[in-house]
């Protein structure tokens, strides 16, 4: 592949050097690439009606709500983190099934190991003072 990419460098160069690429049209233009390069052929029109109706994918909405749901996580108090974490790992279970892959976000773990952490301190913290209710546990990693 080397060989073939240096030939057709030098004929590129050459074509310059000649002037033969000078009156394109479009020369010294940047390129209108589009954003369905990615996209099938087949299925571009259906998806730029889709973009322009205003439609989000499914994972978009889901990435959405998941990071909603983690700002109101750190909000509230013992008795309503247990559902809060529910729906979250609902929400990530999903997210995982929707992506046919395990949820993989860009700061997941340290923020999962913060939370964890603060979950176990306010665990401690009851158990200490008698209410054993469990409400602060968070899901097992």
């Amino acid at each position: 592949m080397l060989a073939f990419e240096l030939l057709a460098e030098q004929r590129i160069n050459e074509a310059l050097a000649k002037g033969e690429l000078s009156d394109l049209p479009g020369s010294g233009q940047p390129l209108e690439l589009g954003d369905d390069l990615l996209v099938p052929e087949d299925q571009r029109l259906a998806q730029r009606i889709l973009k322009n109706a205003g439609y989000t994918p499914p994972e978009v909405g889901l990435r959405r709500e998941i990071a909603q749901l983690r700002a109101e996580l750190e909000l509230l108090d013992e008795v309503e983190r247990g559902p809060a974490w529910q729906r979250l790992c609902l929400l990530m279970s999903q997210l995982s099934l929707a992506r046919g892959a395990a949820v993989n976000l860009s700061l997941e773990d340290r923020y999962w190991e913060r939370l964890k952490a603060r979950f176990a301190g306010s665990a401690e913290d009851g158990a200490e003072e008698g209410a054993g209710d469990g409400g602060g546990r968070g899901p097992a990693a």
